[in-house]
């Protein structure tokens, strides 16, 4: 029968896996670093996966495939509960499986003490914004850190003075080369987000991350505290 069901395009998938996790009929894998629509017969043409693409890999198109079988589609995710129970179910790239961390409750003196042995304060994962999902429990009441991935590298207490207490997404505009303002639009509008903090270097192309945030900041429609802090390449704060 002729219908709509999705087309993915292998040159511009990256193998995140984003696509999988968002398909809950599980029509994708994951197959050799690329993903497939490996179960024709279990996309519903609804095109879940679609917004979750960082790259555009996936489209509509109308061609021969056989019905979306509902049936199947419940047999298969019965089995998929059954195995389950002993282990969590991650469909993709095992990098993207979306986590909430919960680091141990430190004391002040601890935290006084903690020089050699830094304490993570790492709440989230995946951080990258490439990586991350539009809506995880997470964000759910979270202080946004939007942050240049070199920013940990040259701040040395990043943790404690940035990462501390917040949901945390990273990423590079020139290394990427794509426009992160979609992606986090959606993330701010589509979650309770509190504030948003972006922190960036003092070098130029670090500009492309302040504009993406701020733009999502202002497509989302929501009225957000924010704040944007420059970080020097010899690791000090910028006013």
């Amino acid at each position: 029968m002729i219908r709509k069901i999705i087309r993915i395009d292998k040159e511009k998938c990256n193998g995140c896996g984003a696509c999988a996790n968002a398909c809950h009929e599980g029509a994708i894998d994951i197959i050799n670093g690329k993903a497939e629509l490996v179960r024709e017969h279990f996309c519903d043409g609804l095109g879940d996966c679609l917004p979750e693409c960082p790259t555009g890999a996936i489209s509509f198109e109308e061609r021969e495939a056989p019905a979306y079988d509902e049936e199947a589609v419940k047999e298969a995710q019965k089995k998929i509960v059954t195995q389950n129970q002993a282990m969590s179910y991650h469909s993709g790239c095992p990098g993207s499986k979306i986590m909430q961390i919960r680091q141990k409750e430190t004391t002040e003196t601890e935290n006084q003490f903690a020089t050699a042995d830094q304490i993570s304060r790492l709440q989230n994962w995946p951080v990258q914004i490439k990586l991350a999902p539009v809506s995880a429990p997470y964000f759910d009441g979270a202080k946004l850190l939007i942050a240049a991935d070199c920013t940990a590298y040259a701040y040395a207490s990043f943790h404690k003075d940035f990462i501390q207490n917040k949901v945390t997404l990273i990423g590079c505009p020139k290394l990427d080369q794509v426009d992160y303002s979609e992606k986090l639009t959606a993330i701010i509008q589509n979650n309770n987000i509190q504030s948003v903090t972006i922190v960036r270097m003092e070098v130029p192309c670090c500009g492309g991350l302040e504009m993406a945030a701020k733009k999502a900041l202002q497509n989302s429609g929501k009225f957000l505290p924010w704040q944007v802090i420059t970080i020097s390449i010899d690791g000090k704060t910028i006013e």
